[in-house]
């Protein structure tokens, strides 16, 4: 009979020893590391939250850093937005000042203001977040808009604003300096005054007349071109008898001139001489009626119109809404009256409305929605065929979502459109069409700058599309949308925020272009007229500068994007919350008890100290001691 040895190495001892030996180990590292284990194989069942939990986190730390970058954008174009407005408000201050001191440039200190203004606001208007232009929309590595220079004065092959200021003064003020109006005297005893073209959209425009001239026939305004006459039929007006007329200018704004019959000497302002020659002759007064007529006529061009037309310049240069106009056809009242929003589209003979009109069952198609013609009862998409032009371009406008609602002035039909390039509109009837003035279908529309449409400009009667010719001040995109969409973050899950800017929406470009307007007419130092020109002008750029119900606003812009930051901030809170209960999770199944380990190394050690002892004693037995 054999005895085997007693081998430590193979043992069960020796086994358990090793196994408490790697416990201790393990249990050591959980201590100095605060882990379970070093691998995901040891984290236990729980692992599979905490590995979800860390991609969480990663997620966090990623939109962290978005908003982070999103909060450095706006709070550049915040900080931009409020240099607009100061910028704003100082030269507002300066244009309703009522000093006109004019220097050797024919400006004033609020214009020489104005003009500096600009070049700041155009700085503003290209600011960058690292290489990000800020109010480019999408085309973010597009400079927002060109140069100040470039814009004012042009480049060697476009003009500048300053061409076009200076062309359309000449076409609205004409060679003769009376704002497009002819003036006669047909018959000793007469006066007529005529806007000097059918549909031009220059000049002076006939709106209304009055009369209280004892003895007087005043005729029109009335026909085309639009003209009226005043005839005193061989009767002297009484003293304090009144001719008022009233005109349109260009920028829709309108003026009156009142003439009063007067017997005092010297004749007193605004009034004409009722003649008092031994015998009367009514035919002098009516002369001195024409002179009157003509100065008040003349100092009306050089100072409200002009101001008008510099308006309107900055309008056809810097506004990029685009247009398409017509000139209706004279309506067939038995007196005819210029178009206006009230004309009908259809009506018998005689009647305000344009002619040929429109019959039920005719259709308009506008951007592909299609308007349909009936007799009466009109819902939705019809129209009454006794509806008015002003109906009917209330609904292109919704059709076409513009920003600017199309107008009927000075007899001619603007259709304005956001998106040029989308606008088409057809009839089945193409004669009613062309009664709007509409001659050639699809109807599309014309992208400014508009420019005087031939030379010289003193006799022009057209706008054209000057894109070719003309400096394009807004680089960025200008495509359809909101400005804000142009630029998105994701900044949750679920939650993204809209940010983007362009510089020429409406209250960014009616500011630059009021300031540039400002700044950049001038007049002749010593003129006649011009204190009232920069006078008139002086007052529509406040008017301009000042916030008007349902316009957009700089602070409109301001809320929109301190909306978008205050979206973050309540995402970021929110994740603050879930950062600490995932973080919470991870802790939960990867960390080890500081007080748990300490117990079970103590109970180890104490297991590992007898199982050495009992070694200890089997390592000493003998065969002798053994039996």
């Amino acid at each position: 009979m054999s005895i085997s040895s007693i081998n430590y190495s193979s043992s069960v001892l020796g086994s358990q020893i090793r196994n408490i030996n790697q416990q201790l180990t393990d249990l050591s590292t959980q201590l100095s590391t605060g882990k379970l284990s070093q691998n995901y194989s040891g984290m236990g069942t729980n692992e599979g939250f905490a590995i979800a939990g860390r991609s969480q986190l990663s997620n966090i730390a990623a939109y962290t850093d978005t908003i982070t970058n999103v909060n450095v954008n706006i709070n550049l174009a915040n900080t931009a937005l409020q240099s607009l407005t100061t910028i704003r408000n100082t030269v507002q201050t300066g244009s309703a000042n009522t000093a006109q001191d004019l220097n050797v440039n024919g400006q004033t200190v609020a214009q020489n203001t104005a003009a500096a203004q600009f070049g700041s606001m155009v700085g503003v208007l290209n600011t960058q977040s690292g290489n990000r232009y800020l109010f480019s929309g999408t085309a973010v590595n597009t400079q927002s808009v060109a140069d100040a220079g470039d814009i004012i004065n042009g480049t060697t092959t476009q003009a500048g604003f300053k061409t076009v200021l200076a062309e359309r003064q000449a076409a609205d003020l004409g060679a003769s300096g009376k704002g497009r109006l002819v003036q006669t005297q047909p018959t000793a005893s007469s006066v007529q005054v005529a806007e000097d073209a059918a549909g031009s959209p220059f000049g002076l425009k006939i709106k209304a007349v009055s009369s209280t001239l004892t003895g007087a026939t005043v005729t029109g305004p009335s026909g085309s071109p639009v003209s009226f006459s005043v005839d005193l039929n061989g009767v002297n007006p009484n003293n304090g008898d009144k001719l008022s007329v009233q005109f349109t200018l260009p920028d829709g704004t309108t003026e009156q001139i009142d003439l009063t019959a007067s017997t005092a000497t010297p004749t007193p302002l605004g009034s004409f001489a009722i003649d008092a020659s031994v015998p009367v002759n009514p035919n002098n007064t009516a002369a001195n009626l024409n002179t009157a007529l003509n100065t008040a006529i003349t100092k009306l061009a050089n100072t409200s119109l002009v101001a008008a037309s510099a308006i309107v310049a900055g309008d056809n240069f810097f506004n990029t809404a685009s247009s398409a106009t017509g000139t209706p056809v004279n309506n067939q009242a038995a007196t005819p009256v210029p178009i206006t929003g009230a004309t009908a589209l259809s009506g018998a003979s005689p009647s305000d409305s344009i002619s040929p009109g429109f019959v039920a069952g005719d259709t308009i198609t506008v951007n592909g929605t299609t308007l349909t013609f009936v007799s009466s009862g009109a819902t939705g998409n019809q129209l009454n065929v006794g509806d008015s032009i002003q109906a009917l371009l209330g609904k292109i406008d919704q059709i076409t979502g513009t920003s600017k609602p199309s107008t009927v002035h000075g007899g001619v039909i603007t259709i304005n459109t956001d998106d040029a390039a989308s606008l088409n509109i057809t009839s089945s009837n193409t004669g009613a069409l062309g009664s709007l003035g509409f001659g050639s279908t699809p109807v599309t529309a014309t992208q400014p700058p508009l420019r005087v449409g031939s030379s010289p400009a003193s006799s022009a009667t057209t706008l054209v599309n000057g894109s070719a010719t003309t400096v394009k001040w807004y680089l960025g995109n200008d495509g359809p949308g909101s400005p804000r969409s142009t630029a998105m973050a994701r900044v949750d899950d679920s939650v993204t925020v809209q940010y983007g800017a362009q510089a020429d929406e409406d209250a960014i470009r009616r500011q630059l272009q009021a300031i540039a307007v400002f700044g950049t007419f001038s007049t002749s130092p010593g003129g006649q007229y011009s204190g009232g020109q920069v006078s008139a002008l002086s007052l529509r750029v406040t008017q301009a500068l000042t916030q008007q119900p349902g316009q957009q606003r700089i602070e409109d812009i301001q809320t929109d994007i301190a909306m978008a930051q205050n979206t973050m901030k309540d995402a970021s809170t929110r994740q603050t919350q879930a950062k600490a209960q995932l973080q919470s999770i991870i802790d939960q199944a990867e960390s080890a008890s500081p007080d748990q380990v300490a117990s079970e190394i103590l109970s180890l050690q104490n297991a590992l100290q007898a199982s050495y002892q009992t070694t200890s004693k089997l390592a000493q037995l003998s065969l002798v001691k053994f039996l």
